[in-house]
């Protein structure tokens, strides 16, 4: 029951930083990269899809993106779509091939996508936190029903603890690295 209720933490903890990884993706640092246009969804036959599964995204340069939608008829949508996104993109269209150019981020800008992320690791260190509590309260809850004995109960909160540490030095690492990576000119 103990391994059981250890696995289960870490397996959710280990998709906490799977979804922070995702989301500190969706930062953009003004280098070129096809998962900047991942959440971006363009109408496809009255359908919203993502625009990965209507054209091609490729990295010309390092501050430039290449989208060439698999359907002709597709170009205006697409371009509409990257436009009309969150992402402050203006998109060139030459016949069927867009090219997306980076803007290079302001000082500024760098700052307040630094508090985002700081926002984002932190939400990730809750969840983390979350999750260790809900394994407490379950193996509280084993020696209340005197499946489990004190000694083992202390055990187990400890290693629960060491997953927890482990989760948030991850996390820690992975802003670090963004940071870094937004910082950087």
């Amino acid at each position: 029951m103990i391994k059981d209720i250890k696995a289960d933490a870490e397996m959710r903890m280990q998709k906490s930083l799977e979804t922070l990884k995702v989301e500190l993706a969706k930062i953009r640092t003004g280098r070129a990269h096809p998962s900047i246009l991942d959440h971006v969804t363009v109408e496809y036959y009255g359908n919203p899809v993502p625009i990965s599964q209507v054209a091609n995204i490729a990295v010309e340069d390092a501050r430039t993106l290449t989208v060439s939608p698999w359907d002709r008829q597709m170009v205006q949508a697409v371009e509409k779509a990257i436009r009309n996104s969150d992402l402050g993109l203006n998109p060139n269209t030459a016949g069927n091939v867009m090219r997306v150019p980076m803007p290079a981020l302001t000082e500024d800008r760098r700052r307040d996508l630094t508090k985002v992320v700081k926002h984002e690791g932190e939400s990730a260190k809750v969840a983390v936190r979350n999750i260790r509590r809900d394994a407490n309260t379950h193996l509280k809850q084993l020696l209340k029903d005197k499946t489990i004995s004190e000694d083992d109960l202390r055990r187990a909160e400890e290693d629960i603890q060491k997953v927890t540490d482990k989760a948030v030095a991850d996390v820690d690492k992975l802003l670090e690295a963004k940071e870094k990576d937004l910082m950087e000119i």
